[in-house]
């Protein structure tokens, strides 16, 4: 690291609460219309964040205040799975505050760690491609890039063709009981193995975090099946709605020995159709450029287009 950073006088710092939710989204959004020309994220979004199961704020968040009491810097360290992978958050206009978040956010990754008796661990942050600030912060301290996310969208001009079911499968439209439940999640487990920065949830943990999310119902997961295998899922939630009027399309996954037989491609024809029937303007997604299934070729084959670039950067550190 570089020398170490001092929060500047007249700035303190505390846990976020509940209440702070909207004075951290407008923190946030403010920071992020800087960069890349709007909020990029909704007030919802932060308040589910500071609840979110698996997330301890009083130890793994930091909100610096500055001398009128207004959010001046915001900070997160999430532990994933058995604390091996740490995904950390920074976001200040001042550099100062940010370089001190960011190693108050590492001090408190190592110490996750190293009471799951790690000797090192992974750290993930994501930076908009175009934030220089943030990404010369990290870069100077031993962040190299992992890979690149694709924001993807198409629009919708009027009604989209439903496309037919291929032979041979049957799709199961939404997840309303324990048993569906466990099914989706360990297709899910299975078709995301090994992407970067896919670190399992518990079970309990997976379903929590879900129901926490205002944006998201049970209705809005689908599985397909094969000779009743489940080996394709998609999840769907609300979040561009509210100032995009486009449906997400916030997971997608098929089991690696059924790839190549146009279940994705169903899929995504399927949720297109359903969006536009509801009045949306368009369907919007994540991709990872790097995803071993070429899933960035698959949909741009469809028509869709990126509109925002988001970079993983990692570094491995020791605990000790």
């Amino acid at each position: 690291m570089t020398a170490a950073a001092v929060l500047p006088d007249g700035f303190r710092v505390r846990a976020p609460e509940t209440t702070d939710a909207e004075g951290i989204f407008d923190l946030i959004s403010a920071y992020n219309t800087t960069v890349v020309g709007f909020a990029d994220c909704t007030l919802d979004e932060v308040a589910e964040k500071i609840v979110e199961p698996g997330f301890g704020r009083s130890t793994d968040g930091f909100l610096v205040l500055g001398r009128d009491d207004a959010p001046v810097g915001y900070g997160t360290a999430f532990a994933k799975g058995k604390h091996a992978f740490v995904e950390i958050e920074v976001t200040s206009p001042e550099p100062s505050v940010a370089a001190w978040l960011y190693e108050r956010t590492m001090r408190r990754a190592t110490a996750m760690g190293r009471a799951e008796g790690h000797a090192e661990i992974t750290v993930d942050v994501w930076v908009h491609h175009d934030d220089e600030p943030l990404r010369a912060l990290l870069s100077g301290n031993e962040f190299a890039l992992g890979t690149t996310y694709f924001r993807m969208r198409i629009d919708h001009a009027g009604p989209v063709a439903a496309p037919a079911l291929p032979a041979g499968l049957t799709i199961r439209r939404g997840a309303f009981d324990d048993a569906s439940r466990w099914t989706a999640h360990e297709v899910i487990l299975a078709a995301f193995h090994g992407q970067f920065g896919f670190v399992p949830r518990p079970h309990d943990e997976w379903v929590q975090a879900l129901e926490a999310k205002s944006t998201f119902a049970w209705s809005q997961l689908t599985l397909l099946e094969i000779e009743g295998r489940a080996v394709a899922f998609r999840t769907c939630g609300d979040e561009f709605i509210e100032g995009d009027n486009c449906g997400h399309l916030a997971g997608l996954g098929v089991v690696e020995e059924f790839r190549g037989r146009g279940l994705a491609t169903f899929l995504l024809r399927d949720s297109f159709a359903l969006d536009a029937a509801a009045g949306r303007a368009g369907t919007i997604l994540h991709v990872d450029t790097n995803n071993p299934s070429k899933a960035l070729r698959l949909y741009e084959s469809v028509g869709m287009a990126p509109t925002l670039v988001m970079d993983g950067l990692r570094r491995t550190l020791s605990t000790s």
